[in-house]
Formats: C-alpha cells, structure tokens, sequence
C-alpha cells in the first residue's frame, strides 16, 4: 500500500494539463469516486492494523496533493490570457460603419491650410472673454450696439465698470487682441474658434457659429497686401476662374474697412438664385487694422501697419457644399453627416 501511495505521489507532483478537457480527465482519473485514490481508501480496511496510522496519514497527503495541484492547474487556466478581455459582449452583431468628418472640420482645415502656405500661424485664445478684448480695445464705442444684452452674452454684469464685465465672445478679434498685447510686430496670424451672439436660431443664424480671422501687423503694410491675399484665398477656397471684389464699408476696429464678394461659384457670375441674380456673394469683411487699436494694444501706430480679415465658416461652408439651412450643422444627424464621405 504504501508503495502505491509513493507511486502516485510522484504522478500527482507531475501532472500536466494543455487545456481544460485535460485538466477534468485528470480530476477524474485521481478524485473521483472511481479514481485512483478513492480505491486505495476502499482498501484501506486491509491494511493491518499496526500499519493503518501510517497508510493513513499518506493517504490523507495523497489526496490533499491531488486536489491542489488540479486547483493549481485550474488557477494557470484561468489566468491565461484569451482575449476575451477585449470583445464588447454589448456591441451589435452588425457592422459597425466609419465615422465622418464635419463639414464644418473639412472646410476649417481647408481655410487654415491655405493660410499656413502664405506664412500664418494658428493663435488661439479664451471663448469666455472680458469686455476689455473683445470691444473696449477693439475702438467699439461705449454704447455701441454690439455691447447690448439683445446681442451679446453677458456672463456677469458690472454696473459700475464696462471693462469688468464678462462675456461670451462675439469674435475672435478678442485672440488678436491678446497676440498683439503679448508679442512685437511682424504678427501674421489667423485665429480660428467659436463664437456666441444672442440670435434667434432660424435657418439662416445660430446662437453659436464659428469664424476665422485673420492678422498682419509689420512696417509697411498695405491695402495692396491685403488685397493680394484675398484674391489668393479666394482661388484657392472656390477656384482660380474666382474673381473677387471689394466694396466700402465700416468696422470700429479697422479703418478703411471692406466687404469681399465672391463671382457666384454656382452660376459662374451668370445669375442665380443663390446670389440673388448679382453673380455676387458676400464671404467676409477685411480692412487696415485702426491705429487706435495699434495704440490700445501696445504697437506704436506711427512705425507699424496692417490689415485684418475675418469670415464665417458656416458662410464659407454653405457656398461649398451648399447646405441651406444652419442648425443641421449642429444637429447631429449621421444622414446630413454622411453626405460628406467623400469630402476629404
């Protein structure tokens, strides 16, 4: 008996087991009712008696062996890594299809890739801004219209001091700003975010919408620069049959002040509906920046000059793809979103 005992001891030391039918064979062949070591339990009662305390004591090691080195292999099996750790048991069985850029996100990275080839950097500031950076330096008058709870989010309100109050941005002017207050000319930037304006949502306004504006400030700069990059912008967004133009027109911050048109991408300066039959399209306002903001903002208006620009990417948006209504753009309505796969 005992040397059966010794026998098995050193099978249940070896054991092995590749996968969990090996392992249950095992658990069979040495624990269960007609396993091995329960029939050396059945013999047991033949042992004399002088050997039983010995047999017994072996028999009891034996067992308790078997069972943690099964439990061992168990452990081994359940820690292995089978991947299932990373299926999503939640995840429909269909395919699940590739997400698109927004329309919004293509045409911004198209305006910014144009602007990066003429040598302007991105600048970005706060949307939650101060009265001081987006009018009050900005040459708006104190009572100008703009500053009107009926057009602009009021954050908090100071009654005794405009320049307190804080706001959500109307433009972002408010980076330009901040970039002349920080750094000494030549600044050839453009700023890119979202802005806020207390409108009615309709098809043809938001209460949010987005903007890119753009700076130059250096010795020497002229309305002839601006022009040149206008023209080439413009070229570059809708075409180079594009012909521009530029029409008087009046911003507190620059001074003279401008409005581009655009031949109607549609009809080709022919006539059309969309342009309202002028072969015209509005796009963007521009112009030299005004000294007083030079001055406001630290930059000696004597020595220095430039120009700014600034257009709505919705604007610029709809005139691609002519998208007619404005609030799908933030509606997120995968079928509007799917339109433009192949957009990029």
């Amino acid at each position: 008996m005992i040397e059966k005992i010794e026998q098995l001891l050193q099978e249940v030391e070896q054991l092995q087991a590749s996968n969990a039918d090996e392992l249950e064979a095992l658990r069979i062949k040495y624990l269960s009712k007609k396993g091995a070591i329960n029939e050396l339990m059945a013999d047991f009662r033949n042992v004399p008696a002088e050997q039983k305390k010995e047999v017994g004591m072996r028999l009891n090691e034996l067992k308790a062996k078997a069972q943690e080195r099964i439990a061992a292999l168990r452990e081994q099996f359940a820690t292995q890594d089978t991947g299932l750790d990373d299926l999503d048991l939640t995840r429909t069985a269909y395919p699940v299809g590739l997400g698109t850029r927004h329309p919004l996100s293509i045409v911004r990275s198209e305006i910014i890739d144009i602007f990066a080839r003429m040598g302007f950097n991105i600048a970005d500031g706060p949307e939650v801004e101060d009265d001081l950076h987006v009018y009050t330096k900005l040459n708006f008058a104190a009572d100008h219209p703009a500053r009107d709870m009926q057009d602009t989010f009021f954050v908090n309100v100071h009654p005794d001091d405009v320049t307190k109050n804080i706001i959500l941005r109307s433009h972002t002017s408010s980076v330009q700003v901040r970039a002349m207050e920080h750094a000494q000319p030549p600044i050839r930037i453009i700023c890119p975010g979202r802005v806020y304006r207390n409108e009615a949502i309709s098809y043809r306004a938001h209460c949010f919408f987005h903007q890119v504006e753009g700076l130059y400030i250096d010795k020497g700069v002229s309305f002839t620069d601006l022009k040149q990059v206008l023209l080439l912008f413009a070229q570059e967004m809708f075409g180079s049959d594009t012909k521009i133009r530029l029409r008087p027109s009046y911003f507190p911050f620059t001074e003279p002040s401008a409005e581009m048109d655009i031949s109607c991408n549609i009809c080709g300066g022919k006539g059309c509906p969309f342009c309202k039959h002028t072969g015209w399209v509005e796009i963007l306002g521009c112009g030299m920046v005004d000294p007083n903001v030079l001055d406001a903002c630290g930059i000696d208006s004597k020595v220095y000059s430039g120009y700014a620009l600034g257009m709505g990417i919705e604007r610029i948006t709809n005139l691609k793809y002519q998208v007619k209504d404005l609030r799908m753009f933030s509606e997120n309505d995968t079928r509007f979103l799917r339109e433009f796969e192949a957009a990029y």
